[in-house]
Order: structure tokens, then C-alpha cells, then sequence
């Protein structure tokens, strides 16, 4: 057994660099809630920019973006159509009904992209008896869809009926950024798809904390209200917002390398017996499942940890493992070493 352990439970388990603990320390600061960080203000324009919209809004989470866009732009009793497998409709504690008295409507799709056939059914016609549908949200890249890209040609259909129908959409691009990278894409052509955007700064961008909500100047003022309601206006935060700036200087398209290390350990598991790949592996999370006759994915990931790497159960027998700035390809070797040790021996 190595003494190392490979960390690839998640992106989020990044650690900042030491330049960009250089560049936190240096950061000038204000008041953030007082309108005067000029670091965070900075970033929030840099954003805005980059995605092609008005104004952006830092948040201490993605969750919190998600809420944010969800009560910027809802009123309570309306309703939310979604895709079963997302982030907010699995694993956001149901702060859109709790916080929001908002309704959400979800449709299953065995990939996590909306199925655009059953869109019409899904909004509500009026009828006072039916909850008003208001919004659309979606996500890209899909985290319990393997890292999976929205194929672009469908999120143009979507956001055409949303328009259509006068809906507003909401695109969950915490992991964005791995998009663009590896389609190409950038990021203003995938903004222009929604309404408003989430992106998260501390996964595969490394930084320590943080996420943004980019949209019109309008929701982003609601937005800010939502925030200091919820707690989550900060002050002198323009020192993790110089992390962020950090992380989109030097972090994006290194997202490659990310990619690639996953593109092994995809390779490796289907290589090896008893395994079986469940998506393609677009970005950097690879997720599989285990066989029937074997281990369940908790004892399998008691196992591998044993042995010095450590991954997630995330279903009785699926097992997911993401790459990032911190396993370099050693780490990966190694990782598909105790894969093949643990697995076929078991």
C-alpha cells in the first residue's frame, strides 16, 4: 500500500495554491455589502462580461447562486420545471419550496438534459387551480449525468421554448467552465442561452470558496436582496474574490488535463470485470457501477480507501470519482492500480 491517498471524492477537495494565496493576501478590500470591495467588484464585472449579460452577484456557494436565481426571478405558489437528476432538485436541502414557496416540476430523462418533447405538457396552462410556471433551470456539465455536456443544439431548443413560452431559464453552470474547455465553446455563447447563470469557482477552478449569479442588472438587484436576506451578504470578501480572479487567470484551461486523467480511469473501469461505465466521459467526473454479485458501492469504497484512494458511493451500487487540479497523472496511476487491486480481487 502507498502512503499517498488520491483524493477523487471531488472537485471541491482542491486546495489553493501557494500563488494564490499570494494573490488572497495582496487582495484590496472594502465593504462588499456597502457596494465598496473593489476586488469583488472586479470579479462581478469581469463576469458579467464574460458571460455576455449586465451584472453578476458573489455568493459564498453554488447553492446559494441556485437559490438566489431561483427566488430572483419566481414568485411563491409559481412552479419550476427541472430535471429529476439535478443539483437543486437532489441536493439543495429544497430551499427553492422552503425558502421560495415555489413548486418544483420534474422530468425525467435517463441523461439529464430535458426532454424537449415533453416540455409543452410540463407548463401549466391558466387555470386557477394550476401553479403558474415561471421558470426553466438546467444544468451544465450534469453531475449525476457523469460529467456530461449539454449538448448545445438542445439547449438552444430549450431556451427557443422557453422564450417562446415567456419563461425565464436558469443554467446551473457550476461546472461551466469544464464545458467550455472541452467543446470549445465559450462562455458567452452558453450565456446567451439563459437568463441567469451559476458558476462555481471552487471546484475545478481550485479556489477556496465562492460562486457567482450572472444575469440583467434587474434580477441581479433582487438577487442581492435574497442574499443579505439569507445571510450571505459579506464585507471585506474581496479576499476570496481575489482567489477567484486568481483561479480564471490560471485555472481554465488546464481543465483539459482534468479531463484526460478521466478519460483514463474511464478506460481502466471498463477494463475491468465487474465494473461497468454508466456515461461517457465527457469532463472529469467518471461514475460506474458495481456488479450484483460483488461488493456494494459502500464496501468497495471502504475498500479502495484502504488502500489510499478515496471516491463516493453515491447510489447502493454506483461509485463516482472526479479529477482535479490536485491528483496529477501519478496520482491517477496509482488510482487505476488500486481500481484493478481492489476489484479483482474482490
Amino acid at each position: 500500500m502507498s502512503d499517498r491517498v488520491v483524493d477523487l471524492r471531488s472537485d471541491t477537495v482542491t486546495r489553493p495554491s501557494d500563488a494564490m494565496r499570494m494573490a488572497m493576501a495582496s487582495a484590496v478590500v472594502g465593504d462588499d455589502v456597502l457596494g465598496d470591495d473593489p476586488t469583488t467588484k472586479l470579479l462581478e464585472e469581469r463576469m458579467a462580461r464574460l458571460l455576455g449579460k449586465e451584472a453578476a452577484v458573489y455568493v459564498p456557494s453554488g447553492t446559494m447562486a441556485n437559490l438566489l436565481g431561483v427566488l430572483s426571478q419566481t414568485r411563491p405558489g409559481e412552479e419550476v420545471i427541472l430535471d429529476r437528476n439535478c443539483h437543486i432538485f437532489n441536493y439543495e436541502a429544497g430551499g427553492a419550496c422552503t425558502i421560495g414557496g415555489v413548486q418544483l416540476f420534474p422530468l425525467d430523462s435517463p441523461d439529464g438534459f430535458l426532454p424537449e418533447d415533453r416540455l409543452p405538457d410540463a407548463v401549466r396552462p391558466p387555470n386557477i387551480h394550476h401553479p403558474r410556471t415561471s421558470l426553466v433551470c438546467v444544468e451544465n456539465t450534469h453531475n449525476r449525468g457523469g460529467g456530461r455536456i449539454y449538448p448545445l443544439e438542445r439547449l438552444e431548443a430549450v431556451s427557443r421554448f422557453a422564450r417562446e413560452r415567456k419563461l425565464r431559464i436558469h443554467l446551473d453552470g457550476a461546472r461551466l467552465a469544464n464545458a467550455v474547455v472541452a467543446t470549445g465553446t465559450g462562455f458567452e455563447v452558453w450565456g446567451a442561452l439563459a437568463d441567469s447563470i451559476n458558476i462555481c469557482f471552487s471546484k475545478g477552478l481550485g479556489a477556496p470558496v465562492g460562486s457567482i449569479l450572472i444575469s440583467d442588472a434587474e434580477t441581479v438587484t433582487k438577487a442581492r436582496h435574497w442574499r443579505k436576506r439569507l445571510g450571505g451578504g459579506m464585507r471585506q470578501v474581496g479576499i476570496l474574490a481575489a482567489a477567484c480572479i486568481h483561479a480564471l487567470d490560471n485555472n481554465v484551461e488546464r481543465l483539459a488535463e482534468d479531463h484526460a486523467r478521466a478519460r483514463r480511469i474511464g478506460q481502466a473501469v471498463e477494463e475491468i470485470p465487474g465494473l461497468r461505465l454508466l456515461f461517457p466521459v465527457d469532463t472529469n467526473i467518471v461514475i460506474f457501477s458495481v456488479a450484483e454479485n460483488g461488493p456494494d458501492a459502500a464496501a468497495a469504497v471502504e475498500a479502495l480507501a484502504k488502500e489510499g484512494v478515496l471516491a463516493l458511493a453515491i447510489a447502493p451500487r454506483r461509485i463516482r470519482m472526479v479529477t482535479h487540479l490536485d491528483v496529477d497523472d501519478e496520482g491517477i496511476d496509482l488510482a487505476i492500480e488500486i481500481l484493478r487491486r481492489v476489484f479483482q480481487r474482490s
